[in-house]
């Protein structure tokens, strides 16, 4: 590390001059003329190694020459840095800048986690000026946003390993907007429970609807990257006919669990508001049972109950039984709880919503993919199943 009165020659020792010092102590003219100074020791090295390059060829015999420069723009923790590359007609000195490409990981960190918390590329821009004593362009962080976009590809791309006991699929509807006003789509989730129970979402699809086609270009992905369902004992569904009538065609020897939380919502959507906590009181006793055919006793006595009242809910719940009852597969209490619902779907989009509600809707299609990447990537990292995303610097 050199003495902070010492010339600086060698880039290393640039940035880790600049790594020690605390920029807030400094007033703007000086942050200026260290910005400068970061930009000659850039520009002097990227001058050597063209020089490199140039003696390189010559020795080989072969032809290339000097070429100008193109500027290129460097976020660091002093603020914007301005750079000349010198190039020739086959070579451009970037790789000089190397790891310091264009924005820096605290930077780009900083505006990952200002997505996440839902704030807009207004206030991303905001936030950073602590950071960098200046005052960035909500169009430029945009175009920083947008260095997700091919993470958020790479995961919808990723082969799958078919290594889950349980899966979870649901849809649930989020806002963007459009010329004409907000468009309400569903987003396609599929979630999965390891065999030490942690939960992972593991890919979702914004869709134009919930339909038998749309859930069946879903599931015909997923399959096609590697989730064939060989080690799955149970699909939790919400519910909706054209999901089951997907599986059925894509995973047809998957036993499916009706969700609990769906089912019973539009059971007493149905009844008197009055009779509503007791319709529900009856419906817990059978999920709750302790065998199947305890909770098949007490669904008799649901019917026994309620059927002169409301015998369109009681031929729905008999209709339903046997997919309502399927996650006694599970012998252990904690699995059946994990599968009656797919309620570990429903909690990751409250998350969304938490995180989105300064934002409004979304802007655009672009947006919602890359808030979904970032807050599903995040509570996946929460659970240990994968690492938390960082953002490239090589973008």
């Amino acid at each position: 590390m050199p003495h902070h009165g010492t010339q600086v020659e060698k880039l290393p020792d640039a940035f880790a001059l600049i790594k020690d010092m605390d920029p807030d102590r400094f007033g703007e003219d000086t942050r200026h003329e260290m910005r400068l100074a970061v930009a000659s020791v850039l520009e002097a090295r990227m001058s050597l190694a063209v020089d490199k390059h140039l003696a390189e060829m010559e020795a080989r015999g072969e032809d290339d020459r000097r070429n100008g420069a193109y500027s290129r723009h460097l976020l660091t923790s002093l603020g914007d840095v301005l750079l000349e590359v010198p190039r020739t007609r086959t070579y451009a000195a970037h790789e000089v800048i190397g790891t310091y490409a264009r924005r820096q990981q605290e930077i780009d960190q900083t505006i990952l986690r200002c997505f996440l918390f839902g704030h807009s590329t207004r206030k991303v821009s905001k936030a950073l000026l602590p950071m960098l004593g200046e005052q960035v362009s909500a169009s430029t962080v945009s175009r920083i946003a947008k260095t997700l976009d091919k993470a958020v590809e790479a995961f919808h791309q990723r082969p799958l390993k078919d290594r889950y006991r349980a899966l979870l699929f649901d849809g649930v509807v989020l806002a963007r907007k459009t010329g004409a006003g907000a468009l309400k789509r569903p987003v396609l989730v599929a979630l999965g429970l390891l065999p030490d129970g942690k939960k992972e979402v593991i890919d979702f699809r914004l869709a134009l609807s919930e339909s038998e086609r749309e859930w069946e270009t879903f599931l015909t992905g997923l399959v096609r990257r590697g989730l064939t369902g060989s080690s799955t004992e149970l699909v939790v569904v919400d519910g909706g006919q054209g999901l089951r009538s997907a599986l059925d065609t894509v995973l047809p020897y998957i036993h499916v669990q009706r969700c609990w939380a769906h089912k019973t919502r539009n059971l007493t959507d149905k009844v008197r508001k009055a009779d509503r906590e007791a319709v529900k009181r009856s419906l817990r006793l059978i999920y709750l049972a302790a065998t199947v055919t305890q909770a098949r006793k007490a669904a008799r006595r649901f019917a026994d109950r309620w059927e002169a009242t409301y015998p369109a809910v009681v031929r729905s719940l008999r209709n339903d039984l046997d997919d309502l009852l399927a996650f006694f597969v599970f012998k252990d209490e904690q699995w059946r709880i994990w599968t009656r619902t797919t309620n570990a779907i429903e909690r990751r989009f409250r998350e969304v919503r938490r995180r989105t509600r300064p934002m409004g809707v979304f802007s655009d299609r672009t947006s919602m993919e890359r808030i979904l990447f970032a807050v599903f990537t995040y509570e996946n990292q929460q659970q240990g199943v994968v690492p938390l995303f960082s953002l490239t610097q090589n973008s």
